[in-house]
């Protein structure tokens, strides 16, 4: 029973700033929450661009690592 309290406020926590944007997008005219929409459209597409880029950068560093960190550019990694 205690765990389910902990997720019970957790879950709680969670939800109350999706209770006030709610609310607040309640008082917009139809078209002012076309926009919102638009914007977290635009705010998802943003996060899994991030996270494509991240993972992309995270599989070609060890290839990129052997390309950058050779003997033959040494010099270079002195300046």
């Amino acid at each position: 029973m205690k765990g389910s309290t902990k997720k019970s406020a957790r879950t709680s926590r969670v939800r109350a700033p999706q209770r006030a944007i709610l609310s607040k997008m309640r008082d917009l005219p139809p078209e002012k929450v076309a926009e919102v929409e638009d914007f977290i459209d635009f705010l998802r597409q943003r996060q899994e661009d991030r996270r494509v880029t991240h993972a992309a950068s995270r599989m070609s560093k060890k290839a990129l690592d052997e390309v950058w960190s050779n003997s033959a550019d040494a010099a270079y990694d002195r300046l």
